[in-house]
């Protein structure tokens, strides 16, 4: 419910503070003073767009501030959109405007975007007016309204919707998966052919490398110990040369006997060599290995790595990437045997969501004859006797089946006897379509709506007994919603529960617009100058107190 609206410098109103009440507020006024003011105001606060040209000459901005108590499911927008609003406090939105362009929003003194206000007002507020292009007159909410209306049946539909629509996107995945695998067909099999020729284990590859690396030293000490046996054997050999010494020294160690240490030394060295050369040569055989091991083991390692860098892995995790491919392709090869499961899935969930959806149909078909029924109740005391109003219920594409259901609806009316139906705004003029919109909410009054209403000039071109039935319907219907009611007409304002004037005054130099509460006095004289206009009779204020008693 609105409780406060504060102005400051919107186009005439310079300064104006309004507190509002449950029930029916009017709020009356001479033409052009300003009551259209006061709603582009609101509408300011409530994220409408901010123009430049609202703010009030010589100032340099205007600030629209709005009070609501407010229902939790602002609450919970709020904290969807990492606001903070705590349990029972009050509402307040704020906008400013510059006057050289740019426009601030804030949600109790908190920034926030204009299309949150936008958000914020649609479930607060609903403005009807002359040319009113929202609310009931949009299509694409009156499915909602007829649902709310027939009280049933809705979440069985979104629910077996969801279910379908999953099993749909599996199977779709399995669809996807199937034609991503036929594309690449030829390339998974020469994959996996590659792959299965080449028979990759998991440590292969630093198997191989080992194994080249012993062979590889194992070559280069073979090469030095050829050259160490250079040195002992052969004809320039140390040891060739021990041995000719020796068979000199025994030679001539018969005449000279000292000789026979050094004899004996020699001959010791003799074979030592000898026992050296035999150790050199075990070692060279330990060390000989095949060439063509060697030159094998670097080609299967090559081969790994040119593998592994062609599939961009690892060469150890070639053995896996074979695995996978390979079961790929056998998925693949399953072709639509794999699609049975997820094919059947679907079809069990289209069922039952065509069940429901035509459970729900019939709710609503249902349903619609009955809000037919209380709105044609409605039309003839507003003057509207020779029009007619229905709701339709039609199928759509099963393309346009949604968590919704499967049904089109639609208000239509017809004017006049013999004329065709079509869409309520742009069928009705400006005063039919006020008193159709009064004649729909007094009939979905008990569903409810938005916490507060407006309605502007609903009476606008009618008077006698039907502006009584309006002020009545008016009077109903602000029992279930806070609703407040620009109006010229006597007959509604005298069933308001607050009453505002609305007023321009001017100094001379600068016209400024106001808007205060009227006691009982002030509301019967302002209800008599709206019965007789500009000179107020004492019948005009007989007859405003008897409207008054009404």
């Amino acid at each position: 419910m609105l409780t406060a609206l504060s102005i400051r410098d919107v186009v005439l109103i310079e300064a104006l503070d309004v507190e509002f009440g449950p029930g029916l507020g009017v709020l009356t006024g001479e033409t052009g003073a300003g009551k259209s003011i006061l709603l582009d105001a609101l509408g300011l606060a409530l994220g409408r767009r901010g123009e430049t040209s609202l703010v009030r000459s010589g100032a340099a901005q205007a600030v629209v501030t709005a009070t609501f108590d407010a229902p939790a499911t602002v609450a919970d927008l709020l904290t969807g959109n990492g606001l903070e609003i705590d349990a029972g406090e009050p509402l307040i939105v704020r906008r400013i405007v510059k006057a050289d362009g740019g426009s601030r929003a804030f949600v109790n003194d908190q920034p926030a975007s204009a299309a949150l206000l936008r958000e914020i007002g649609a479930m607060l507020v609903e403005i009807h007016g002359q040319h009113d292009d929202r609310g009931l007159l949009a299509a694409t909410g009156h499915r909602a309204l007829l649902d709310a209306y027939a009280r049933g049946g809705t979440r069985e539909v979104a629910q077996t919707h969801g279910a379908w629509r999953a099993a749909v996107a599996a199977l779709d995945e399995a669809r996807d998966g199937i034609a991503a695998a036929q594309r690449d067909r030829e390339w998974l099999e020469h994959a996996v052919g590659e792959l299965t020729a080449l028979a990759p284990e998991p440590g292969e590859e630093e198997a191989l490398a080992e194994r080249r690396r012993t062979m590889q030293r194992a070559e280069k000490i073979a090469d030095d110990l050829s050259s160490v046996t250079a040195h002992l054997e052969g004809s320039g050999g140390a040891l060739t040369h021990l041995r000719q010494a020796a068979r000199v020294l025994e030679r001539i160690a018969e005449d000279h006997p000292a000789l026979g240490e050094a004899l004996a030394a020699v001959d010791r060295a003799v074979i030592e060599g000898a026992v050296a050369e035999e150790k050199l040569r075990d070692a060279s055989i330990a060390l000989m290995h095949d060439p063509r091991a060697l030159e094998e083991d670097e080609e299967r390692l090559f081969e790994l790595r040119a593998m592994a860098r062609k599939h961009r892995v690892q060469p150890d995790d070639l053995a896996a990437l074979s695995d996978d491919l390979q079961g790929r392709l056998e998925r693949l090869d399953a072709g639509e045997q794999g699609l049975a499961g997820p094919e059947a899935r679907v079809a069990t969930a289209r069922a039952a969501y065509a069940a429901a959806a035509a459970a729900l149909s019939a709710i609503r078909t249902a349903a619609a004859a009955r809000l037919d029924a209380a709105v044609a109740g409605e039309l003839a005391p507003l003057k509207l006797d020779a029009a007619r109003f229905r709701t339709v219920v039609a199928p759509l594409d099963e393309r346009d089946w949604s968590a919704a259901g499967r049904d089109r609806v639609e208000f239509e009316i017809a004017t006049n006897p013999g004329a065709p139906f079509g869409p309520l705004a742009k069928i009705a003029s400006g005063g039919e379509l006020s008193r159709f919109i009064l004649a729909l909410k007094v009939a979905l009054a008990e569903e409810g709506g938005a916490a507060t209403m407006i309605f502007d000039e609903i009476d606008r071109g009618v008077g006698g007994a039907v502006a009584s039935a309006i002020g009545d319907r008016l009077a109903r219907l602000a029992t279930a919603t806070q609703l407040l009611v620009v109006t010229h007409s006597p007959q509604v304002a005298a069933r308001g529960a607050t009453h505002l004037l609305i007023a321009k005054s001017s100094d001379g130099t600068v016209t400024r617009t106001g808007v205060r509460p009227l006691d009982a006095a002030e509301r019967r004289e302002e209800i008599a100058r709206m019965l007789s206009g500009a000179t107020v009779t004492d019948e005009a204020r007989a007859q405003a107190e008897r409207l008054l008693a009404g």
